[in-house]
């Protein structure tokens, strides 16, 4: 039975590429698609087995257009097939319905591998993808350093040198600036991270494993 893929990129270059790479006669290539709602359309009217999906296309990009489709026809199997390696782009494919995760440096014998497990219903994630996911999940349990999501570029800056015990005198030395500018970031620093003093700095330093207990 012939295996039908439809091929999502937006670059022309890489699908003729790789549509030209299938020799093996259990698989087709049915179509191609530029965007993600271009991939939308062709995915009803062609009905493909199997979706090789992009994630940044110009438009609509790929993990829209894999919840839309996986919606609409959750038969067709979509396997991501991209540069981008980031646990965020893993995960929202991954929630979207797809089936499968793999990098665009792979070997064709690994997309083969992919095409054929997902076709079968299974999930198939590249042995690098595999390894992503898991250390994200062992890192759950450890503590992060969130302050990044919250803080300026120069306020984490500051607040690292805080944690690590030096004085705003100090560290407006080390900055170039005024210790009224050092005294200003430290203000912002506790509240965004609803802290109230020194002695918080250093706990939240503690718990978030940027200063030794020892």
């Amino acid at each position: 039975m012939c295996i039908r893929i439809l091929i999502a990129d937006d670059h022309s270059l890489f699908r003729e590429g790789l549509s030209n790479l299938f020799t093996d006669e259990s698989i087709e290539i049915v179509g191609m698609a530029e965007s993600g709602g271009d991939a939308i359309e062709k995915s009803r009217i062609l009905k493909p087995d199997i979706i090789l999906m992009d994630i940044g296309m110009k438009g609509m990009n790929g993990i829209d257009a894999t919840k839309i489709i996986c919606r609409e026809t959750p038969e067709i199997r979509i396997i991501g097939l991209t540069m981008h390696s980031d646990i965020n782009y893993i995960r929202e494919i991954l929630d979207s319905g797809a089936s499968g995760y793999i990098l665009k440096s792979c070997s064709y014998a690994e997309l083969l591998e992919a095409i054929f497990a997902v076709h079968k219903g299974n999930t198939y994630l590249s042995e690098e993808i595999t390894n992503i996911v898991v250390n994200d999940y062992l890192m759950k349990g450890k503590p992060q350093n969130n302050y990044k999501l919250n803080l300026s570029e120069r306020e984490t800056e500051v607040f690292e040198f805080f944690v690590k015990g030096f004085s705003t005198r100090e560290i407006a030395n080390k900055l170039f600036v005024s210790v009224k500018t050092i005294g200003s970031h430290k203000q912002h620093i506790l509240k965004k991270l609803d802290l109230k003093s020194n002695s918080d700095l250093i706990k939240y330093g503690l718990k978030n494993g940027l200063i030794s207990k020892d």
